[in-house]
């Protein structure tokens, strides 16, 4: 979970809810919680922000120390680049448990569970045993930071070597003991593609069961929506980066779309944070089982749906698919939409996701 100050940045100017126009065409309602807001960093190697109402700017920050409690636990239990003393995280595990089974603690084991159920939903996109291929991508990227002029792709042969130890049906799951086994030695889990939508549900689910419902939640442009805001608006607003756009810390530039909505997730999938260049051309941390190499089909996949666990892993999916294939895919799913940016530059979304965009004539009151 490599540092990436930049791309932090980017995602709170670009996707943190208080970027939006906020002026209202109607009278705010009577109003009875305040608005605040805290920002921590040092989970998932991003900046989190809680904006929520509460009665009281004690019961605010009560709601801020548990999410920012609860982020750092699931930070260092689904962590595979760090070792925590006490701890059997997926650090540990891919060190130990091809000798014995290993026992986690009780999320790590749950999220471990729920990836054997829903990734044979993904069509094969998305596999978090797929770590012996994706270490070797990330260990090219981390040379090419410090020496980007001899940066290098992975050989294909160690890819394709690598590929052979991904099948997660050699991750052996004990509901009774709650142990984790690898069959396969060689075999290695890299939980980047939902390790930081599950945390951000979790947290979404304790503050939905508390004191603060009404909240909007951003990890790193993963944006978990509970209960509409308490200032007059029906939604928040959810700004949309544009892969397209120069970064900059102007925070009225960049943005291709806002989504307005409640009690939803939107996370996004692109190829412009995470990549390094070689000869010239970008190479981004998406990779596709199928290749082994970056996919090409798009610049960003947006999902909006309530689970941010799913949205994550389902933005990471469509990214992997051709643009055809994935609107066929959403359109047979229940309660998902999506938005595309395509390479030649031009958007499409689903009907439902048209409903949410400003760009379409939505607005927060609605």
């Amino acid at each position: 979970m490599k540092k990436r100050p930049l791309s932090a940045l980017l995602s709170i100017l670009l996707l943190a809810p208080f970027l939006i126009l906020s002026t209202n065409a109607e009278a705010p309602r009577e109003q009875t919680l305040s608005k605040y807001s805290y920002m921590f960093f040092g989970t998932f190697d991003t900046a989190i922000t809680l904006t929520g109402f509460a009665e009281s700017r004690k019961a605010f920050d009560e709601a801020a120390a548990l999410a920012e409690k609860l982020f750092n636990e699931y930070h260092r239990q689904f962590n595979q680049y760090y070792p925590y003393e006490g701890l059997n995280n997926v650090f540990y595990l891919n060190r130990s448990a091809a000798k014995a089974p290993v026992k986690v603690p009780p999320e790590l084991f749950s999220l471990l569970l729920w990836c054997k159920e829903v990734q044979p939903l993904t069509r094969g996109r998305v596999n978090v045993a797929l770590g012996s291929v994706l270490s070797l991508w990330h260990e090219e990227r981390e040379n090419a930071e410090f020496d980007p002029e001899n940066a290098k792709l992975p050989d294909m042969d160690a890819l394709r070597e690598a590929a052979k130890h991904t099948d997660m049906d050699d991750v052996i799951l004990d509901e009774t003991e709650q142990t984790v086994f690898y069959q396969d030695a060689k075999l290695s889990l890299d939980l980047g593609a939902v390790a930081k939508g599950y945390a951000a549900e979790l947290v979404a689910q304790a503050l939905l069961k508390g004191g603060m419902p009404h909240f909007i939640l951003n990890a790193g442009g993963n944006v978990r929506a509970g209960l509409p805001p308490q200032d007059g608006r029906d939604n928040w607003g959810v700004a949309i980066q544009d892969p397209f756009a120069d970064f900059s810390l102007n925070a009225d530039t960049g943005v291709l779309d806002v989504l307005f909505l409640h009690d939803l997730s939107v996370v996004t999938s692109g190829d412009y944070q995470r990549y390094y260049t070689v000869d010239g051309k970008r190479y981004h941390h998406l990779i596709s089982p199928d290749t082994l190499m970056p996919a090409d089909f798009m610049r960003s996949v947006t999902i909006i749906t309530q689970d941010s666990g799913f949205a994550d892993l389902l933005s990471t999916a469509l990214f992997l698919m051709p643009y055809e294939e994935g609107l066929e895919y959403v359109q047979s799913l229940q309660g998902v939409e999506a938005i595309w940016v395509l390479n030649d530059g031009s958007v499409q979304m689903t009907e439902g996701a048209r409903k949410m965009a400003l760009s379409s004539g939505a607005a927060a009151q609605q």
